[in-house]
């Protein structure tokens, strides 16, 4: 009897060709694994502290030397929309981490470039990616018990951030780093209170070597004084800080004034000007009342709005430095590092509303001007320096240093951390390998074969970025593996190395969402099976976006 098919339906390829479903779909999977390899190829140069450095060229012809992958992902031109996929699901995991970027482009490239083998022999996409799923939750449940509760003191702490670190940054600029970022998490560390990072300002100075970066424990202001007369170096300083106008100031609305002599002139002038100097007097009192005659103590007012040429000259007479024009941001901050109130009137000025620190001074730099505020008792706000005699060195350093700060952070938050060098991805596919696949029934087992033989691509592609035989480093490291070391790759000798000994450790929260993301990622490549051209009206999107 021969089939009712209902030719109405079909499209003219169909009717012509009737494989041709398989093929578009056969050919819109081999464009997903084509792209996923083609953004594992180009980043993986880049992985570990033997990593290779981009150069990335804007059309104005801008150029940053950066092997940070958030950064090349971020600014990288990328046509192709599966490797764009691949490219915001990475920079999420930086958000999120700061850290694992380039891990998850490899590690997603690496699942596809293994899933293509079984998919050529014929087996289904989707027994691929029920292995994939088990193979995640199993390593999740392993890495739970391969992480370490470790105390976490500053000698750990500055493992955590050299490790980070060394990815990104020249050898030496990293070991200078390390303890900067340390220091500057711990300063802002409360108890029992989640840990802000926006209480580390991050500054940069074009100034000298990236090697003389350094932690101000307190803040620095992108502007001086301005007035040649001021002092520039003040001791044991009490700080107003302020937001009053000190300066004439023109009325909101249209007005006007009439006189008809000079004399009524001068008396409109003085009256005017005798609104800010009740203001400054004012001022001038509570500096004399908390100083007295004293040289060794001084007064500094932060204002964040304008002080005019006479207010400055009055100011100056009675010893006080005085910065106007001060951003929000660091009105904001300087309560948190001196201490003090904030003041919107001068009416009910008392010593209470003052902070305090041991030094305010002035650094100036060619034309720039900068104010040092330091040797504060607690600051709940630090400022990290950075130094470099280019562009390029601090937009790296610069980059280098959020991710430091964050894998500090984390390692604190989470009070552990898994050894690095590779270690876990070693031990977790050979137990996946060795153990857990036994226990898998049907063909799902050869998912989570590839799983295991993906993990491998991290300590693969550390040995040959460090000039190493690919083949003698993985297997040394599995022979030690199924013995039951915890081992990592030796970046200076290829030789397996304990990463506990050596002090290499990496996030346990990076870790975890990268095999969380790329799995997901992955999975989702592999059972697609056409790529069409769409149009996303803003007519079809929610409120809050799409």
């Amino acid at each position: 009897m021969a089939a009712n098919v209902n030719y109405s339906t079909m499209s003219a390829v169909q009717l012509v060709n009737p494989k041709a479903e398989s093929i578009r779909r056969d050919q819109a999977l081999q464009v997903n694994i084509t792209a996923a390899m083609g953004l594992q190829d180009v980043l993986k140069s880049n992985l570990g502290p033997k990593g290779t450095i981009k150069m990335l060229v804007s059309g104005a012809g801008d150029i940053k030397l950066t092997k940070d992958g958030k950064v090349l992902l971020t600014e990288m031109q990328i046509q192709n929309p599966t490797a764009a996929m691949i490219a915001r699901a990475a920079t999420a995991q930086d958000e999120i981490t700061g850290d694992g970027t380039t891990s998850v482009c490899l590690l997603v490239g690496e699942l596809m470039k293994q899933a293509q083998r079984y998919v050529g022999e014929g087996l289904h996409p989707r027994l691929i990616t029920e292995g994939f799923e088990l193979a995640k939750k199993e390593a999740l449940k392993f890495l739970d018990g391969f992480k370490m509760q470790q105390t976490v003191d500053r000698e750990l702490l500055m493992a955590v951030a050299r490790t980070s670190l060394s990815t990104k940054l020249h050898a030496a600029v990293a070991t200078t780093l390390t303890p900067t970022i340390v220091d500057a998490v711990l300063a802002i560390k409360r108890d029992d209170e989640p840990i802000d990072l926006h209480m580390v300002e991050i500054m940069h100075m074009q100034h000298r070597t990236a090697t003389e970066t350094q932690l101000v424990r307190g803040l620095l202001l992108d502007h001086g004084a301005r007035h040649p007369d001021m002092p520039r170096r003040v001791e044991n300083a009490f700080i107003l800080t302020l937001n009053v106008s000190l300066e004439y100031e023109k009325s909101e609305v249209n007005s006007g004034f009439f006189y008809s002599s000079a004399d009524q002139r001068e008396k409109l002038v003085e009256s005017e000007r005798r609104f800010v100097d009740d203001k400054l007097r004012k001022i001038v009192e509570l500096k004399k009342e908390v100083c007295g005659n004293d040289p060794k103590k001084g007064f500094v007012i932060i204002n964040q709005k304008g002080i005019d040429p006479l207010s400055l000259d009055v100011l100056v007479k009675n010893g006080i430095f005085a910065l106007r024009r001060a951003k929000r941001r660091n009105m904001e901050r300087l309560q948190l590092v001196c201490g003090g109130i904030a003041q919107n009137s001068v009416d009910d000025l008392t010593p209470d509303v003052l902070g305090y620190a041991g030094l305010v001074y002035e650094h100036t730099l060619g034309e720039e001007k900068y104010t040092f505020v330091e040797e504060v008792k607690d600051p709940k706000s630090v400022t990290v320096l950075i130094k470099g005699p280019n562009a390029y060195t601090i937009a790296q350093v610069k980059d280098a240093v959020r991710d430091g700060l964050r894998a500090v952070k984390n390692a604190i938050e989470d009070a552990a951390v898994i050894p690095g060098a590779g270690a876990f991805q070693v031990a977790c596919a050979t137990y996946l390998s060795n153990e857990y696949k036994r226990t898998v029934k049907g063909k799902a087992k050869f998912g989570v074969q590839a799983f295991a033989d993906a993990l491998l691509v991290i300590p693969k592609t550390l040995a040959a970025n460090a000039g190493f035989d690919i083949q003698d480093a993985v297997v040394a490291l599995q022979d030690e593996a199924q013995d039951g070391h915890i081992v990592g790759l030796d970046l200076r000798t290829g030789e397996p190395m304990d990463p506990v000994v050596e002090g290499v450790w990496d996030s346990l929260r990076s870790t975890k969402y990268m095999m969380i993301s790329s799995a997901d990622l992955a999975s989702s490549l592999l059972l697609t099976d056409e790529l069409l051209r769409a149009g996303i009206s803003n007519a079809k999107r929610g409120p809050g976006g799409p």
